[in-house]
């Protein structure tokens, strides 16, 4: 029996029971128990780029709240953390915080040590390929151990002997697995085509990632002639592409343009000569609803050059700038070359925006135009605000590059990964719409691949000719049983390392694989798939993926594509969307935008308990504003779940009621019975709530008849339960006491773990699986069945007459322990029976002299049960 304390110190109880936690090992999962009695979370990795921020306190809170649900449920837990460090974010971080810079072509240097002493002023050190893969270990290590810290305060119950890392040894196995398969199968293949480029990471891009930003544009009216002397006014957002415009289209129904069809139009500045065609992709609504096609402005020019029989003009680098031509020479056709590479030297090197207002100057020229009467621009630039692709972490817009990429099929398996999705339940189930419309809107197949460095090499060497020129069409892949490799240091089967980079020799691949190519495998990283086949039927598909909704057309979609190529099945069962949190001017907190807020303070300031309910009072889904309103809520509940306990158990002690096993039989009298029913309701419904992934009301309905507990219930029963003789009228005030709070104990162990904790251990904590409140049996309504409530809403009468007896000694501004010398109840005869009942323990609560009480037939003011006046003492016996 522990000794009850006096106050609740929430720093001290917290890390006292992280420790006893771990040391019982009570969120360890157990591999031996069947995969019925086991309950499983693809928990998220969070990334691995600096510290985390409240939002993802608010919902890794939501995750743990209902696996703290199912392991009171009996279920066998398997609840690991991952870090994902495998990405850009930390690239950049380690880039930044070592003030290096990777080059591939240099050698590893084992005595190389990284420098933070580094100011902005010095020069950038360029340091091999492994040596910085080393320096983003250092730092994540780092990241890793700070966020474990953070959620052991935070109290999730993860099994903290089953975590990975998205770059170490078993997620770069698992993922090239993964890419072997695929590749076999025929899901994966390399091509060299137009791609979604960022030009400041120097990578690809995949769909997913790319994010629309409003952006300040200008359309420009250029005048294109037509090689019969008429002309025309093309209408672009881009007049710096106007050397690589490959055809002029229009479309086919549009009266003004079809008798062009077939002819040539010739490019200002350039004089190229290109053809007008028809494309159902022009509108003749937009601008002057003739457009001129580029390699490449955007994706409508990809699609329209890949079904036609047009050249690749190809002006953009990979760093953006524009490149060197020489018009005249083919595919850059010129009527008049001289003048053409004249004007383009004006332009090359030049940035993208620096080259659009540069070629818009030029054009306003008088001369330009193809004929030379007057200048190619017609008026001034027009301003217009438009979305412009960007890549989610970058700065500046995306660029459609052609590089040679690894992708993934999946615009042939729309319909199928629909399907799946539909296999799914989805919380709130609305979210399932939305993966639906991203699987529609799908235009092009994963590019899987990155022009990065640290992260996942894709397992392939290139033979190479006698000119040193790769042979993609036959790539040379590692054996399974080989992984994980890195083809620019491993070497493929049958080669010498000297015959690297030699002709007849080999090359490995430099590329490595998209963050969410090892991330889309989150759970068969946790089961083991493809290595341990036992523990993958234990484990897979999961019960639960908990996810913010942003990321429901990344990490969602391809975790479930996964799934499907490798074994045509659904990664997990169910998945549940969190809502973003949101800053004071209702816009989502995030890293990129400034204004995130670090939760540590938080938690020390309110209790790890008070964030979490914050957190847990959130739907799923929705949108929730950083308050600390409510986190002094959530505090001001933690601390009534403290007083009141200890004001409950205290009594118990004083009266030598024991916690355990109480007589359910023993609950006699009228108010202890209405309110068991009550508490009975209660449990059903958080069951039933829970069960639907529905924790919010579960905490809702709790927190509801708690307080009424505490503020009625309590008081209601506080005088009888006094009592020195044993009788039964005490005893079934007692024994309901040990049932409520045993109760509420459980109902709010999921949102509030460490004061739940630290009260049970007082007198509840037993042997077994009641040692501790996590590891307890959540409350059955069953057991207390056998109960029923007297006729009339006892409950409701007793409460509505011991507020109005409060509220009279309130406006008189005396003491809720003044007495009352009349009691005036007037009520219909429904009501009067109720509360006949339950009387005694009013009057008690009251402190009315029983003699001073007149009940009248009469109704009850509207939406009332009684009329109650109360007539005051002058004078009172009890302290002010």
């Amino acid at each position: 029996m522990g000794e009850i304390p006096e106050k609740y110190d929430h720093l001290e109880t917290e890390a006292r029971w992280m420790k006893r936690w771990d040391d019982a090992r009570i969120h360890a999962w157990d591999p031996e128990r069947p995969r019925e009695e086991t309950f499983v979370v693809d928990t998220p990795p969070p990334t691995v780029s600096g510290s985390l921020h409240i939002g993802h306190v608010f919902s890794y809170t939501h995750q743990d709240v209902l696996v703290r649900f199912q392991r009171m449920q009996g279920k066998n837990i398997a609840y690991p953390m991952g870090w994902d460090d495998n990405g850009l974010p930390t690239e950049r971080r380690v880039q930044n915080i070592f003030g290096v810079r990777p080059n591939p072509s240099l050698s590893y240097d084992p005595d190389w040590q990284p420098r933070r002493d580094k100011g902005k002023k010095d020069p950038v050190e360029e340091i091999s390929r492994k040596n910085f893969v080393e320096a983003c270990s250092i730092i994540t290590e780092e990241d890793e151990k700070a966020f474990e810290d953070l959620w052991r305060q935070l109290g999730l119950s993860v099994d903290w002997n089953q975590t990975y890392a998205t770059i170490d040894a078993h997620c770069r196995r698992l993922s090239q697995l993964s890419f072997l398969d695929l590749l076999s199968k025929g899901y994966a293949y390399q091509n060299l085509a137009p791609t979604m480029w960022d030009i400041d990471f120097k990578t690809a891009v995949a769909q997913a990632e790319i994010e629309d930003r409003e952006k300040g544009g200008a359309y420009h009216d250029i005048r294109f002639a037509i090689e019969d002397g008429d002309e025309l006014t093309i209408s672009t957002t881009r007049p710096e592409l106007l050397g690589a415009c490959i055809a002029v289209v229009a479309h086919p129904d549009d009266t003004r343009y079809q008798h062009l069809f077939g002819k040539r139009a010739i490019t200002p500045l350039y004089h190229a000569p290109v053809p007008i065609l028809a494309a159902d992709h022009a509108d003749p609504e937009k601008g002057t609803g003739i457009l001129m096609v580029c390699t490449f402005g955007d994706l409508m020019d990809v699609e329209y050059w890949k079904h036609s029989d047009l050249p690749t003009k190809q002006l953009l680098g990979r760093d953006g700038r524009i490149c060197a031509a020489i018009y005249g020479e083919d595919p850059f056709e010129s009527l008049d070359a001289e003048t053409a590479n004249r004007n383009h030297a004006q332009i090359e090197g030049l940035f993208v925006n620096q080259a659009r207002k540069k070629i818009a100057e030029m054009l306003a020229e008088d001369g330009t135009a193809v004929r030379g009467s007057g200048a190619a621009l017609v008026g001034e630039p027009k301003p217009i605000q438009h979305p412009v692709k960007f890549y989610e972490r970058g700065d500046r817009p995306l660029e459609l590059i052609p590089t040679r990429q690894w992708f993934i099929r999946i615009l042939d398996f729309k319909q199928e990964l629909i399907e799946q999705g539909r296999k799914i339940e989805w919380h709130p189930a609305s979210m399932r719409v939305r993966y639906e419309n991203w699987v529609d809107g799908l235009n092009q197949d994963w590019c899987v691949g990155r022009q990065r460095y640290s992260g996942v090499p894709f397992p392939v060497w290139y033979p190479l000719n006698g000119d040193a020129e790769p042979d993609y069409a036959n790539p040379i892949v590692a054996a399974a049983d080989a992984l994980p490799v890195d083809p620019l240091s491993d070497l493929p089967p049958g080669y010498r390392e000297d015959q690297r980079g030699k002709p007849d020799g080999f090359m490995g691949d430099p590329d490595i694989m998209d963050t969410w190519a090892t991330s889309s495998l989150t759970p068969q990283i946790m089961s083991h798939w493809g290595l341990e086949p036992e523990r993958h039927q234990r484990l897979f598909p999961m019960d639960v993926r908990p996810q913010s909704h942003e990321i429901i057309r990344t990490w969602a979609f391809y975790t479930i594509v996964k799934a499907w190529m490798h074994e045509k099945e659904i990664p997990w069962r169910h998945v549940t969307i969190s809502g973003w949190i949101l800053d004071p001017d209702r816009k989502k907190m995030s890293k990129s935008k400034g204004n995130v807020v670090t939760p540590n303070d938080l938690l020390e300031e309110y209790s790890s308990d008070a964030i979490r309910y914050w957190a847990a009072r959130a739907r799923l889904g929705t949108d929730t504003a950083f308050d600390p309103k409510v986190f002094k809520i959530g505090r001001r509940l933690a601390t009534k779940v403290f007083n009141a306990s200890r004001f409950t158990l205290m009594q118990l002690d004083r009266v030598g009621e024991t916690t355990i096993a109480p007589d359910i039989a023993a609950i006699q009298e009228p108010i202890d019975r209405a309110f068991i029913v009550r508490l009975r309701d209660l449990i059903q419904n958080a069951t039933r709530s829970f069960e639907k992934f529905d924790y919010a009301t579960a905490l809702q309905s709790s927190e509801e008849t708690f307080w009424s507990f505490c503020d009625d219930y309590l008081e209601l029963v506080k005088m009888r339960s006094y009592q020195e003789e044993d009788s039964p009228a005490r005893k079934s005030a007692t024994t309901s006491l040990q049932i409520a709070l045993r109760s509420f104990l459980k109902l709010f162990a999921p949102f509030m773990p460490f004061v739940t904790e630290e009260v049970w251990s007082w007198r509840f904590a037993g042997s077994g699986r009641d040692e501790f409140v996590h590891t307890s049996a959540w409350p059955d309504a069953s057991e207390l069945a056998k109960i029923d409530a007297d006729p009339g809403d006892v409950y409701s009468v007793a409460i509505e007459a011991l507020r109005k007896i409060r509220a009279a000694k309130t406006q008189a501004k005396k003491s809720l322990r003044w007495p009352v010398v009349k009691l005036e109840v007037v009520g219909p005869e429904e009501s009067r029976n109720a509360l006949a009942s339950v009387l005694d323990d009013v009057l008690r609560a009251g402190n009315v002299d029983p003699d001073a009480v007149e009940i009248k037939d009469g109704p009850a003011p509207e939406g009332e049960l009684l009329q109650i006046t109360a007539t005051l003492s002058e004078e009172s016996d009890q302290p002010a």
